[in-house]
Parts: C-alpha cells; sequence; structure tokens
C-alpha cells in the first residue's frame, strides 16, 4: 500500500506543474480559436490549430521582448504611477507585483542564499535568502534580513538576523537553494 502511495504521489509530481502549464495554453489557445472564428479567419481545421500554437509562441516571444524595451518600459512605468495614487488597487498590485519580480525577471531577489542559525542551543539551521544587507534605515545595526521561504508554499518569514549567525553559500546559486527548500529538501541540486 505504501508503494502505492508513494506512485501515487509521484504522478501528482509529474502532472501537476505539466497540466497547470497545459491548461494556461489550451486556455489561451481556445480564447485564440474562438476570436479568430468569429472573424472569419479559420479555413482549415488541420493547418488551423498549428498556427494558433506558432502564434501564441512567437506571441510570448514579441510579449517578452516589448517587456524588455525601453518604450515599453517607460508606458509601464507611467501605467504603474496611475495605480499607485488608486487607493485599494494600490495595496493589492504593488505587493503581488514585488514578490513576483523577487522570483523571476531582471530584479530578482533571492540570489543570496545563507544558512541562518536560528537555535544556537540545538545548532539548528535553516536556509534563507539575505534581503537587505543594510538595515540603517530602520535603525538597526549589525544585523541583516532573511527571508525564509516555507517548503510546498509562495509563502515564507523576514528574520532580522545578527550578521554572525549568517553563513552565505557562495556554491549555491539562489535557483537551486530556492528548488531545494520549496521541495522540502528532496530536490538534488546541481
Amino acid at each position: 500500500m505504501k508503494k502505492i502511495f508513494k506512485y501515487f504521489a509521484q504522478g501528482i509530481l509529474v502532472t501537476v506543474p505539466l497540466g497547470i502549464t497545459s491548461w494556461i495554453f489550451y486556455k489561451i489557445y481556445l480564447n485564440l480559436n474562438e476570436s479568430l472564428h468569429n472573424v472569419g479567419l479559420m479555413f482549415n481545421k488541420y493547418v488551423d490549430p498549428i498556427l494558433i500554437l506558432v502564434v501564441i509562441v512567437v506571441g510570448l516571444i514579441l510579449l517578452g521582448w516589448l517587456a524588455s524595451s525601453i518604450l515599453f518600459q517607460y508606458l509601464f512605468k507611467l501605467f504603474e504611477k496611475m495605480i499607485e495614487h488608486m487607493p485599494v488597487i494600490k495595496h493589492i498590485y504593488s505587493p503581488v507585483k514585488d514578490f513576483l519580480s523577487a522570483f523571476v525577471g531582471n530584479n530578482k531577489k533571492f540570489t543570496k542564499p545563507v544558512l541562518v542559525l536560528t537555535n544556537p542551543a540545538a545548532g539548528i539551521e535553516e536556509i534563507g535568502f539575505i534581503t537587505h544587507e543594510d538595515m540603517k534605515d530602520f535603525g538597526i545595526k549589525d544585523k541583516m534580513a532573511v527571508y525564509m521561504p516555507h517548503s510546498y508554499a509562495f509563502s515564507g518569514r523576514l528574520f532580522i538576523v545578527p550578521k554572525e549567525n549568517i553563513k552565505v553559500l557562495n556554491d549555491v546559486s539562489g535557483g537551486d537553494a530556492m528548488k531545494f527548500i520549496v521541495s522540502g529538501g528532496v530536490t538534488d541540486v546541481e
């Protein structure tokens, strides 16, 4: 019975990320297919699905290219300034944007994995990420801000830790450390 449960759990671990990605692409495909049907641009039931997939991939590449262009960044900053003046929306948009940009994009924040001594008496250490090396803006000296992600979740806690309790993990990339933490320590580190 334990082997069956193990295989079941492993099957879920393989299919869930693939399933979510497939579902997103499928929804984009359905919306694009419906839009093209509505305007009468569908001609061949065998070729059109392939063309739609090509359009989706090219569209995502173009969106990524546009997002990295100076003009788009300027227009997006104007848009964000408008959002900053909207009372309720700014309190939702800003934290979500900051959280996502910490993981992906050009401004990744979780690039400095560290080992933090969290229980000196028992010698227990945890892996986290330095988010601020200098806490002087808060009137705190000789301490750093360290984010400790939770396993199997997109949550964590921020700790203000004395510098002497932090050991930088130079041999591990931020991405590998994050995978290791989020997987509960069961993934391999390259």
